[in-house]
């Protein structure tokens, strides 16, 4: 399998064919399940811009900005953040190929976070009030953005619990694990695309933490780590720390 997030031009440009989605398409089991292939979806009018690439530090959108699409990752990583009033950054989520961003705008006619690039990132930008008439026609489609409603939301809370900081890093490497692995990466070889500083931020833990918890994983044995490239070398350990946290 190939590890995330090795991109070429098949990965940046793949537009599937005239019946098959692209490889990362966020909606294509969805539309699937419905009996609905490319063709029909076309027939339909749903309009998808393609967006990008955009570049690391390049704004999809910011915090006020009107809220008129929501936009499904093909490419990259995408990271949302909040600014609060003393000027700190939080950071709120990292999104990968086959997730969606802008969600959180469907309640309200503005974009309550700010979603920025990490690195090279492509787009399919979806128009809200298209998608919501579609959404009205299928069901699944419908069940299907509550499932990724559902799934922020479920993220959100997982880190606020009373975890310990090798707890939060072993989620947090088994859930990149997983949905990269649902889109066809590999499960167990990937990039860090994420900057240390970030990653700490998201899991509300000192920097200089984050770096002693992944030392201490590759002494131990868990992963091995090359500056941004990691290899979780004993799942099974990682699965049972990160256990109480993803509730599996």
């Amino acid at each position: 399998m190939t590890p995330f997030p090795r991109q070429d031009v098949r990965t940046l440009a793949d537009d599937g064919d005239e019946y098959r989605f692209c490889s990362t398409c966020a909606f294509s089991q969805a539309c699937l399940d419905e009996g609905m292939d490319k063709s029909g979806l076309r027939d339909l009018h749903m309009l998808v811009e393609h967006t990008g690439p955009l570049h690391a530090g390049d704004h999809i959108f910011r915090e006020g900005d009107p809220f008129e699409a929501i936009a499904a990752v093909r490419a990259g990583t995408v990271k949302t953040y909040m600014i609060d009033r003393d000027g700190r950054e939080h950071v709120l989520g990292f999104f990968l190929p086959g997730e969606v961003i802008g969600l959180d705008g469907i309640d309200g006619d503005r974009y309550p976070v700010n979603a920025v690039a990490l690195d090279t990132v492509m787009l399919c930008r979806f128009s809200f009030p298209k998608i919501s008439v579609l959404a009205t026609q299928l069901p699944g489609l419908q069940r299907h953005l509550f499932r990724l409603l559902s799934r922020d939301i479920g993220r959100a809370a997982l880190l606020a619990g009373d975890w310990t900081a090798d707890q939060r890093m072993a989620a947090f490497l088994v859930g990149l694990s997983r949905r990269l692995a649902a889109r066809g990466f590999s499960p167990n070889r990937f990039q860090l695309t994420m900057p240390r500083t970030d990653i700490a931020n998201y899991l509300r833990l000192a920097p200089e933490t984050v770096s002693r918890v992944l030392k201490r994983f590759q002494r131990d044995g868990l992963v091995q780590v090359d500056r941004r490239d990691l290899e979780l070398a004993d799942r099974d350990r990682l699965e049972e720390l990160a256990g109480p946290v993803l509730r599996s």
